[in-house]
């Protein structure tokens, strides 16, 4: 059984009078993966900074384990943290550095090379114990972060974009440990990122913000398959959201076409916002397709082929395995599984449509969002 361990209860704050964080409640759970998932400025971060006790909310309560902890210093919060900047003592070897925190509670000897030792192992560092922190890859430097952290034992591990200085394999290779490590030690870790893929991987929940409010809580199949607005849906992964009307239950219209789908409860000719995923669209002949259009670009990515498809005058993104020449008219299929319909939000017609899409402008966001994020 789940057990509540941090509540937020209706945080506000705000720096320099810009509203940061709107209304934010949120409960945390007991041994659980949780990911703060959002672009730049959404307030993930400080977030994670009011449960650390690094930040005090203008309004609302922070609950650890039942008691109200607003006016508790940071360190006498049983919480870690693990900064994107690891934050080692340059001065001191891998041993020491993790061994820091129990010298500072005057641990004994003994007991503290008993400790060391286990997180060593933890975190697949044993035989570095004397090595100069200096001379270690950014993801050896990373473990030995994590290892300090944990020693002490705390309730809570808060990551604030711990991956964000690493190279795309070894983010991936640090994906599995840290996932490992929670699974073994079962303290509950808070994670900040604005890593999609990253979120879906390795969370129990995952909370999406946008604009200093929460605005979807749920296990990354949920986030991905049922978003619940335009820009959940347009964050997590690839999507192609459409206008469209629903006629009744079971029915929706858009794209000039009525398609049957597995949604209820929309009142009739209730306009909507329509999802559907690129990898869920099927290619077919013209004279087979519910919607037919002209492929404007192909993109070869590996395991498929990335379309995009002219369809009266809306660009759709297709994921395919069989190759589509440039040029090409086609038909689609969409199968009623495929449609996924959200109520109209402030989100609406701000995304979903691959008018201006190119593999240069998505390096490019890449690129802007990590020059914010310094």
């Amino acid at each position: 059984m789940k057990t509540k361990l941090i509540e937020l209860k209706n945080i506000c704050k705000s720096f320099d009078g810009e509203q940061i964080l709107s209304d934010v409640n949120l409960y945390i759970n007991d041994h659980e993966f949780i990911t703060l998932l959002g672009p730049s400025g959404c307030g993930k971060t400080t977030t994670l900074r009011i449960i650390g006790g690094f930040e005090t909310p203008d309004e609302g309560d922070v609950y650890f384990d039942g008691e109200r902890i607003n006016d508790v210093p940071a360190y006498k919060r049983n919480v870690n943290t693990v900064f994107q900047k690891y934050a080692l003592f340059p001065h001191l070897n891998v041993y020491d550095n993790i061994a820091f925190g129990l010298k500072l509670a005057k641990v004994n000897k003994d007991e503290t090379r008993k400790r060391v030792s286990e997180m060593l192992e933890l975190v697949n560092l044993r035989g570095f114990e004397r090595r100069n922190v200096n001379l270690l890859s950014g993801g050896q430097q990373q473990r030995v972060a994590i290892a300090r952290a944990l020693i002490n034992q705390p309730q809570v591990l808060l990551l604030d974009e711990p991956l964000g200085a690493l190279d795309l394999k070894l983010r991936k290779d640090m994906q599995v440990e840290l996932k490992n490590i929670q699974a073994k030690t079962g303290i509950t870790f808070i994670y900040v990122t604005h890593d999609q893929e990253e979120a879906l991987s390795m969370s129990d929940t995952v909370v999406v913000m946008a604009n200093g409010k929460i605005q979807q809580i749920g296990t990354p199949t949920d986030i991905y398959n049922e978003p619940i607005n335009a820009f959940v849906a347009d964050f997590i992964g690839e999507s192609n959201i459409i206008d469209g009307v629903m006629l009744s239950d079971f029915k929706v219209r858009f794209a000039k076409h009525t398609f049957e789908c597995l949604d209820k409860g929309f009142d009739t000719n209730e306009p909507v916002d329509v999802v559907v995923r690129p990898e869920d669209v099927d290619v077919v002949p013209v004279k087979k397709g519910m919607l037919c259009g002209k492929v404007t670009s192909v993109t070869f990515k590996g395991v498929h082929y990335e379309i995009i498809v002219d369809i009266d005058g809306f660009k759709w993104m297709i994921q395919t395995t069989d190759y589509v020449a440039p040029e090409a008219e086609i038909g689609v299929y969409i199968e009623p599984d495929a449609i996924h319909i959200m109520k109209k939000s402030e989100y609406s017609n701000m995304f979903g449509d691959y008018s201006t899409f190119s593999e240069e402008m998505e390096h490019l966001s890449d690129v802007i969002t990590e020059e914010e994020e310094e």
